[in-house]
């Protein structure tokens, strides 16, 4: 006969079986019912073993409306004075729209937007019901404003608000309240694609996008390319928008690739005057230059049409020089011994000591005259004559009679 074995539920297991019923709805959560009746209050749900749900008033005008449809909707109180639960609609739509967004960062999704505002830091763009910031850095190389001036920078940017462009998240932050975008992120493949077919080294041509500063940017084949001032001419440039404007055709040289973007050079296609001019130079030459430029640590010589030579401040003279402007002067000629040749970097160190010269010596300071005081003659007794020889004679001879005199008195007084 086989025994019946009986197995015992405990409280912990009734609970566990059950669990759902015992489930009670807390502010904040997401849930999801049915549209049983709409009415002047709201949208009335379903909620299953959660009861019932009200949507109230305009909360309700974002969803789908229609008897029998489902929504999702957030608890904004668990239990109202009815029994009811009320629920928020705008609150699940921001809660869905930011796990769209997260998605969209993650998978680098390329969509179109149009700004609604901007200021002078970027754009404003609103994506999904969220409003987020594309900074003026993330634009695109055409859109780019290449100005100095804030209030030119922002009049640019309100030209683009309206206008549709692809973007993607770059981050999406719900609970900071974080949206951000880049247009120029969204054409990174475009971009490398132009970067892999160039070499530095290369020829090529654009267009001037921007003129600043520092140099020029040049728009080829859509990928940004910066010609630093240093870069544009073989002779010094002091202003580059005098030789260039927007919209100019530029032939330039690739010397760099990074970020990104090119890095130019327009004098690089023309023969460098300076290594040309150099040639004629060789060290321990001695030549003459005119002084261009003093300044503390030394003076600048134009030594040829081409090139400007630098002599230091310990190469002016053989004697300690404090300021340079007391040996060399402004448009004055001298004659300099050529120390050192450096072809790669365009510099000549010149030497005006060692050129040798009386201009080599720094200017005399004046000095005040010191006027010294003769030596104080000794003082002579007034009663004598103001003969030299005797007073001189009479002061040896006076001490000379006094020593025997005093002698004899003492013998003639032992004598007594």
């Amino acid at each position: 006969m086989t025994a019946k074995t009986e197995t015992k539920l405990t409280m912990a297991d009734l609970l566990a079986e059950h669990e759902d019923a015992f489930k009670t709805l807390e502010i904040g959560d997401s849930i999801e019912g049915t549209i049983v009746s709409l009415s002047r209050n709201g949208v009335w749900l379903d909620l299953g073993g959660y009861g019932s749900g009200l949507v109230v008033g305009a909360e309700a005008l974002d969803g789908d409306t229609g008897i029998g449809a489902t929504m999702t909707a957030n608890v904004l109180d668990p239990e109202f004075e009815g029994g009811y639960a009320i629920l928020s609609m705008k609150r699940a739509s921001k809660e869905k729209a930011w796990g769209l967004l997260s998605k969209m960062s993650k998978d680098k999704e390329v969509v179109t937007v149009s700004p609604i505002d901007a200021n002078k830091g970027g754009l404003l763009v609103e994506l999904e019901g969220v409003r987020g910031f594309l900074p003026v850095s993330q634009l695109s190389t055409e859109k780019y404003p290449r100005v100095s001036d804030k209030d030119e920078i922002q009049t640019r940017l309100s030209e683009l608000i309206g206008k549709p462009m692809e973007v993607i998240v770059l981050d999406a932050d719900e609970r900071e309240n974080k949206l951000i975008f880049s247009e120029k992120a969204a054409h990174k493949s475009e971009i490398n694609a132009v970067l892999g077919k160039y070499a530095i080294g290369d020829k090529v041509s654009g267009r001037v996008t921007g003129v600043v500063d520092y140099g020029i940017f040049v728009n080829v084949d859509g990928v940004e390319g910066l010609v630093h001032i240093s870069e544009i001419s073989w002779e010094r440039i002091e202003d580059p928008s005098k030789i260039f404007k927007v919209g100019d055709a530029v032939d330039a040289e690739i010397i760099g690739m990074e970020n990104d973007r090119f890095s130019l050079s327009v004098k690089r296609l023309t023969e460098d005057p300076w290594a040309e001019a150099a040639k004629s130079f060789a060290v321990g030459d001695v030549v003459e230059g005119e002084v261009t430029r003093v300044t503390p640590f030394g003076a600048f010589v134009r030594i040829h049409d081409n090139i400007e030579a630098l002599v230091h401040i310990s190469e002016l003279s053989e004697n300690h020089v404090a300021n340079p402007g007391e040996v060399v002067e402004v448009a004055k000629k001298y004659k300099f011994a050529i120390l050192s040749i450096d072809k790669g970097t365009h510099k000549i160190a010149l030497s005006l000591k060692k050129a040798g010269g009386a201009n080599a010596k720094p200017k005399a300071e004046k000095k005040e005259a010191v006027i010294l005081s003769p030596a104080k003659e000794p003082e002579l007794d007034s009663s004598v004559e103001p003969q030299n020889d005797e007073v001189v004679a009479k002061k040896p001879a006076k001490k000379a009679v006094k020593k025997p005199a005093k002698v004899a008195e003492t013998e003639e007084t032992k004598a007594k």
